[in-house]
Formats: C-alpha cells, structure tokens, sequence
C-alpha cells in the first residue's frame, strides 16, 4: 500500500519556483478581487438598502434595476460567467489569459453576492437605534456612518469573510481556462500533465489560504463586535 501511494505522489515532479509564483497570483489576485468587491458590494447593497421603503417611481425602478442586476450575476455559474464575458474582458484588459484576464468575471459573480449580504447585515440593525437618531436631527449620511455602519459591522465582515473564500474558489475554477495561480498549475501542470503530486501539493496551500483568510475574519470580527 505504501508503494503504491509513493508511485502515486511523487515529491521529484514538484517545481516549487513556479509553486511560489502561482501561489503570489492567487493570493494577490484574491486580494485585489476582494478589494474591488468590497466596495462594489457595499455601495450596492447600500443602495438596495436605502431604496426599499421608497415610494416615488423613478426610485421603485431604479431599485428593480440594481436588484436585477444583482440578482442575475448571483445566480450564473462562475465558470459559465468566465466564458460569457470573454469578449469584455479582452477589450477591457486586452487579453483572455493570465490573472488580470479573471479579474472582470470574479468582481461580476462576487459583488452581487456580497451586495445581498450587506443589505442583509443593514436589515439586521436595530431600527430603535435608527429612530432615534433620526429624532435627535441626525442627517441620512450621519446615520448611515455613525449608526447604520458601526451596529453592521460585524455582519459585514463575516459577510466579506464568506466572500473571499468563494473568492479563493473562483480563482481555482479560472484557472482551468488560463487564468493562472493555482488552479491553472493544479490543472494544467497537475492534473493533464500527470503529476498527481503538483495537484495535491496546490490543493493543499489552496486549503492554507482559504483557512488564513477565514482567520483573519474571524479575529476582525471579535475586534468589531462590541455587543
């Protein structure tokens, strides 16, 4: 048994210079990803929040249109979304491989997904709070960064927490059509080329970064939350 798992992995076929260089894609490529997404997301779902009790049309129409929006790139399967916006992404960024070519399609299925979390961690505020600094004169824009934003924090940040790590999972899924780090060297120089051991070994730092990253949320999330 031993022999056959040593026959199965073996440690020789490791590069590990280009191990090094995947993993900096990924986790750079993850970090500007979740950057653009926080600000993304939170903007829309701020809007989204801010939108719902509104009784004028125009704004009625304005909200189905940004939750329409939301709601279709939430629910198109990452790989298909890639493939979608390849077109785009080539006049955007000028090419469909590499990191940067991923990036349009990761901040399209990831925003969404966290715009509706954060409009979630707002409807989660105690509307007490809300009234009664809307009773002391507090204007909407107080309210928003001295109330709304500080009580939700702490979903925002799981919110963002959960994020990322599906984030972590589309960089591996982009990587399979050329897109880099590593789940294009677990794919391409792992799994097609035979080396059982490079697609584990990527897996492996791949499971490392998701758990970091849950970490550092979760010790962000004890830090914010006052309650």
């Amino acid at each position: 048994m031993n022999a056959g798992i040593q026959s199965y992995f073996q440690w020789s076929q490791i590069d590990w210079l280009n191990i090094r260089i995947s993993t900096t894609e990924t986790i750079i490529l993850t970090i500007g990803t979740v950057i653009l997404v926080a600000i993304i997301g939170f903007l829309l779902g701020l809007v989204l929040y801010q939108t719902k009790s509104s009784t004028r049309l125009s704004i009625k129409i304005f909200r189905a249109v940004i939750s329409f929006f939301v709601n279709v790139f939430r629910s198109i399967p990452f790989i298909v979304l890639i493939v979608l916006l390849i077109p785009f992404t080539k006049v955007l960024v000028g090419t469909i491989i590499g990191p940067k070519a991923a990036l349009p399609a990761l901040v399209l299925a990831a925003a969404p997904f966290y715009a509706r979390l954060v409009e979630l961690g707002f409807n989660e505020v105690d509307t007490g709070a809300l009234e009664m600094a809307r009773s002391l004169g507090a204007t909407n824009k107080q309210i928003i960064w001295r109330v709304l934003l500080p009580e939700s924090l702490p979903a925002l940040v799981s919110g963002l927490t959960v994020t990322a790590i599906s984030i972590i999972g589309y960089t591996a899924m982009a990587g399979v059509i050329g897109a880099g780090g590593l789940g294009n060297l677990a794919y391409q120089d792992g799994f097609e080329a035979g080396q059982n051991t490079v697609t584990l070994v990527a897996t492996l730092i791949i499971l490392v970064i998701v758990f970091a990253f849950q970490f550092i949320g979760d010790f962000v999330v004890k830090k914010v939350d006052h309650r």
